[in-house]
């Protein structure tokens, strides 16, 4: 298969590429508790994975009347998870498979994120995956965040892709959501398993119901190169 006609991809990071949640989840903790809203739960946390860090904040200020401007609470936030995903990242063995399987084949690959650029660049460099990325594209250099496609569109333009050439890979609704609004191919990898059967999970065309314990590199690629 010629590189010309493949796929460009472009993959999400948080719970996608990387098992940041638990970073995100305890940088939310640490912070929320001194803004006036201790006791914060995974449970609630889950609600907002794929949500970004503005939104959430934004959302939990007019449920729980935070004590904090929200600009000093995102700057608190990303400074307590950049300080945790420094220390330590987990990138889900399957997925460093895929990436590394279409490296091998020439295929151009970038991230489509809506965590800040220095949480990206601080992620990619520890753990090794910037060496394979193209480029990179944060909600924050665009006017909507997901479920908004404005984020996978820019990573396309970058990359001088027609969207209907890009796949997307995505762990949760708001990001399948946006891929399909982008005119975008999705591959979806639930990261919370009871989100699987989102209606926006429904507008993939490869849906791995299990998550990244059903995750296939070759099955991922196979189907890729198929509908190319």
């Amino acid at each position: 298969m010629s590189t010309s006609h493949t796929s460009s991809v472009i993959f999400d990071l948080d719970g996608t590429l990387v098992d940041s949640e638990p970073n995100y989840y305890e940088a939310a903790r640490q912070v929320l508790a001194r803004y006036g809203l201790p006791d914060f739960t995974w449970e609630q946390h889950a609600r907002f994975i794929g949500i970004g860090t503005r939104e959430t904040l934004e959302i939990l200020d007019r449920q729980h009347t935070l004590t904090g401007p929200i600009e000093e609470m995102l700057a608190a936030k990303n400074a307590a998870y950049l300080e945790l995903a420094r220390a330590s990242t987990e990138v889900f063995p399957e997925m460093r498979t895929f990436v590394e399987r279409l490296h091998a084949a020439g295929v151009r690959m970038a991230v489509a994120s809506g965590s800040s650029r220095s949480a990206i660049d601080a992620i990619l460099a520890g753990t090794g995956l910037d060496s394979f990325m193209e480029l990179v594209v944060s909600a924050e250099e665009v006017e909507r965040g997901k479920p908004e496609p404005d984020v996978f569109l820019e990573a396309a333009r970058r990359l001088g892709a027609a969207p209907a050439d890009c796949v997307i890979l995505e762990d949760a609704p708001p990001g399948a959501a946006a891929a399909h609004a982008a005119g975008m191919r999705c591959i979806a990898v639930p990261y919370l398993s009871q989100s699987a059967d989102d209606p926006a999970f429904a507008t993939a065309g490869l849906l791995f119901p299990g998550g990244q314990r059903e995750f296939s590199a070759e099955r991922a690629y196979a189907w890729m190169t198929a509908e190319a």
